[in-house]
């Protein structure tokens, strides 16, 4: 499908949202690779498309929009209308979506970012912070494991947006904060569907690295190991 969106974006979670939504829908999009480690993101002329400086953001011609979940709710409002991934405004399903849709945003985004930031990136260890963040993702997982044992989908009947926002962040969350997946066998069901997708794959790698699934792993070891090896005077 003919378009003018330019994605500006990195690998990330939240990034990948936005990049297979846009596969799902077929639609044609450049990459504006954003290295958010060198805090490109922070520049006046991106803060023009996103005032909060952060990725992903989109354009489309001269719409700007920005944060993950309005990205996915504007492509599949504007352009999902076979509802391949989505379902129409006014519906049911529609109101079940969106309240998945929210349920990521609202509750695994930042508290399995906390998580993340405390058992890898942290300056100092903090047991308190590790466990407080990890146990509440874990609660959170256990709330997408009771939904998916009575539904195929977060929505109902049909793959959405909503599964896609919550599985770019599950689907790598267990291997990163070192907890076993199969703990919650329907959302471990869920997870491996979604991810044999060929446009999930190719949205996952937008913008591409060379970086093998082996080589994560091995940078989410060294973080962890980094953590672990502070001394106590080092813990809070």
């Amino acid at each position: 499908m003919s378009s003018d969106i330019t994605l500006y974006t990195w690998a990330t979670a939240n990034g990948i949202k936005a990049s297979i939504t846009l596969e799902e829908l077929g639609l044609s999009y450049k990459t504006e690779p954003i290295d958010i480690g060198s805090n490109i993101q922070k520049e006046e002329w991106f803060l023009k498309i996103n005032p909060n400086g952060r990725i992903p953001a989109l354009t489309d011609g001269s719409q700007r929009v920005f944060e993950s979940g309005s990205i996915m709710l504007y492509l599949a409002d504007k352009y999902d209308t076979d509802r391949k991934i989505s379902y129409a405004p006014g519906t049911p399903e529609y109101i079940e979506q969106v309240s998945w849709l929210m349920f990521q945003i609202g509750g695994i985004g930042p508290m399995q970012g906390q998580a993340n930031h405390f058992r890898l990136v942290a300056g100092v260890r903090s047991d308190y912070g590790i466990k407080r963040y990890i146990d509440e993702t874990k609660r959170l997982y256990s709330v997408l494991e009771s939904r998916l044992k009575e539904s195929p989908y977060l929505a109902g009947s049909k793959y959405t947006i909503a599964d896609i926002a919550n599985y770019t962040w599950v689907h790598r969350g267990p291997g990163m904060l070192e907890f076993d997946i199969s703990e919650f066998q329907a959302l471990k069901k869920w997870v491996d569907e979604i991810g044999k997708r060929a446009t999930v794959q190719r949205g996952a790698d937008v913008p591409r690295r060379d970086q093998t699934d082996e080589q994560r792993e091995e940078l989410f070891r060294s973080a962890r190991a980094r953590i672990d090896g502070m001394t106590n005077s080092d813990k809070h």
